[in-house]
């Protein structure tokens, strides 16, 4: 599903990336962890196209996401969800509005998306809430409408970008626990994050990040920094 081969991301003479050599398979779910400037970050944007490795290949499903053009971006983004630590919602749109405006700047039509949103926002527990504005919400609802907005378009790939950062302990573990049933349903999730008793808990495998290294790739509970 996901391979990366000897990617090296170089800015002027500092290295965010140093020859990074991965495979993700169909279904897995995967925790990136590591320190501040450790490449995570660097990572996740070479894997949603904002950035391209300076030398070496990203795959996705055998297809060299470095090479694509400028106009066959927003047909791979929509493969690739991407959720954020602080959501990133339109705070004029109601919940509905908010998901289905991710379908509306494709071109769905009308019936698409009255079919779409609804069932997405049931999957997120957000339907009840369909009429309300973001600031309405609390954090973790707020999540799940940017969970809902990145699955809207059924996306092979889901990376949340520290998505408990602004959550309290009982709501960031409700956005594991979605982030698990996703995966469970075949989504790729992948998850960067600092929070070191979610990634012990939820027991899936752990790649550790170092100074643009990958220094760790294993299956256990537990990492240290």
């Amino acid at each position: 599903m996901i391979e990366i081969a000897g990617a090296t991301k170089q800015y002027n003479t500092v290295k965010a990336l140093d020859n990074i050599n991965l495979k993700i398979a169909r279904g897995e779910f995967v925790s990136i962890v590591g320190p501040s400037g450790a490449g995570k970050s660097t990572l996740i944007k070479m894997l949603t196209c904002e950035e391209k490795p300076t030398t070496g290949k990203i795959l996705i499903a055998d297809r060299n996401i470095a090479k694509l053009k400028s106009e066959e971006l927003p047909y791979y983004r929509r493969k690739v969800g991407v959720v954020f630590q602080d959501f990133k919602l339109l705070p004029q749109k109601t919940v509905y509005e908010n998901v289905a405006f991710a379908l509306e700047v494709c071109d769905a039509t009308d019936e698409e998306i009255k079919d779409r949103v609804p069932k997405i926002l049931d999957l997120v527990g957000m339907l009840k809430k369909k009429d309300n504005l973001p600031t309405e919400l609390s954090g973790g609802e707020r999540q799940r409408v940017s969970i809902a907005r990145a699955l809207v378009h059924s996306p092979k790939i889901l990376i949340a970008d520290e998505p408990t950062g602004n959550l309290d302990p009982i709501n960031s573990w409700e956005i594991i626990d979605l982030l698990l049933r996703i995966n469970r349903q075949g989504t790729v999730v992948i998850l960067a994050t600092h929070n070191k008793e979610i990634v012990d808990r939820i027991k899936k495998r752990v790649l550790l990040m170092k100074g643009g290294k990958l220094i760790s790739d294993r299956i256990k509970a537990g990492y240290c920094i």
